[in-house]
């Protein structure tokens, strides 16, 4: 079977554009949220996250489209904890950008031996998505 023919890899595909979709809000609603002294650096931040997001799910939906899939016009279920202290922000970022790993190792599975393009891009973004939750951590250690 090719992997354009796996509905899994499809399927898959249209979670990680719902998925990084929601990133866009999560991290949006995040910028607007944040307080205090260290406001800026804050901010500016979660709206590179959010850009950032919104790039991962146009790259999802560019593959999914290319493999002949149809991209929904929903995001991910999201949920309001109305906790915006900065320390809950970012452990609720650390949790998002969890689960993005594990979406798009998924993904590594689905396409490994597969399909080289399809292989290398979910390793590619469980790299970026690794390489954000150790910035998680960091900022998480002075707020601790």
């Amino acid at each position: 079977m090719q992997v354009a023919d796996d509905p899994e890899v499809i399927e898959l595909l249209k979670e990680i554009v719902e998925f990084e979709l929601a990133g866009v809000i999560r991290y949006t609603h995040y910028a607007l949220m944040v307080t205090g002294p260290n406001r800026i650096p804050i901010v500016a931040f979660f709206k590179a996250q959010a850009a950032e997001s919104l790039l991962h799910a146009e790259k999802a939906g560019e593959i999914l489209t290319g493999l002949g899939g149809h991209p929904s016009m929903r995001v991910s279920q999201m949920d309001e904890t109305n906790e915006h202290s900065v320390q809950a922000i970012i452990e609720e970022s650390y949790a998002h950008e969890r689960e993005a790993i594990e979406k798009y190792f998924k993904l590594v599975g689905l396409t490994k031996d597969k399909s080289v393009f399809l292989e290398e891009y979910a390793r590619s973004m469980v790299a970026a998505e690794e390489e954000h939750v150790m910035e998680l951590r960091k900022m998480l250690r002075d707020l601790s």
